[in-house]
């Protein structure tokens, strides 16, 4: 039997939560406001009041493209994360259901590259890219980004995959199912809701990462976070064309978190509670 909680404990709770997401919130609502404020306006120190222009966007619009880095964001995302799945969903399907002594050991394997600085593999992968003819161009850096958040996809899929009964699989393979149908038919449509929250989830990584996209392209596969990088010159730093630039660059992402919530939070609960 759950244990009765107070109304005061209720309300205790309620403010705690909305003070921490008021101050997680708070660096994108003071980039909102200041992108409203004129150039002087912002410089000239804290003020939660902007003057409500509109003046920093239609620089940043004039003097950079944002449509050609925005349409390179979404190639390099979904195509990232369609690759990455396409990879990562029979590599789950073998540790989950045909697991050997060594899987726990490869998953963490795994994982762990995530521990390693990006800097510490800079040279190699500038230098791979510079001698294949891939810099600055959009299928190097999908291929890269797949590649960086591929052990976190093989790990949601693979928690995910473990949820679902072995059974079942069995059951289909006794009907005549292939591999094939088996991932294809049988395994993918049970596990939607985790495929769909580690798509979502691996959208946002890939639109967000800024070290790699920054170091490897320059104009033609420039994303968003390059488009952001570009209003920081060496006279200074514009910060209202700056928080403009990055207001352009989140909004997207943001819309779609806040419509795929729901989504997100199933998956990523998915077989959490049984």
């Amino acid at each position: 039997m759950a244990r009765a909680v107070s109304r005061n404990t209720k309300i205790g709770w309620t403010i705690a939560a909305w003070a921490v997401a008021l101050l997680i919130f708070f660096p994108i609502l003071y980039t909102i406001i200041t992108s409203l404020k004129s150039e002087q306006e912002a410089i000239a120190g804290f003020d939660l009041i902007p003057s409500f222009t509109l003046e920093s966007y239609q620089t940043v619009q004039s003097q950079n493209n944002y449509w050609r880095p925005f349409t390179n964001s979404v190639i390099l995302a979904v195509g990232s994360t369609l690759l990455a799945l396409i990879v990562a969903i029979p590599a789950a399907w073998a540790m989950a259901f045909s697991p050997t002594k060594r899987t726990k050991d490869i998953l963490m394997w795994m994982l762990s590259t995530k521990m390693m600085p990006a800097v510490a593999v800079l040279v190699p992968i500038y230098l791979i890219f510079l001698r294949t003819g891939l810099m600055d161009t959009r299928i190097g850096l999908t291929v890269l980004l797949m590649m960086i958040n591929l052990p976190i996809v093989v790990w949601m899929l693979y928690t995910y995959f473990r949820e679902i009964p072995g059974e079942i699989l069995e059951a289909a393979r006794m009907d005549g199912a292939t591999l094939r149908d088996e991932i294809l038919y049988v395994l993918t449509p049970m596990a939607i809701p985790g495929i769909a929250s580690t798509l979502l989830l691996n959208i946002i990584l890939a639109w967000n990462e800024a070290f790699w996209t920054i170091q490897l392209t320059t104009t033609n596969a420039a994303p968003l976070s390059a488009f952001i990088a570009s209003f920081s010159s060496p006279q200074g730093l514009f910060w209202a064309k700056l928080s403009a630039a990055s207001v352009m660059a989140i909004a997207p992402i943001l819309v779609l978190g806040w419509f795929s919530q729901k989504q997100l939070v199933r998956g990523l609960t998915f077989g959490a509670v049984k």
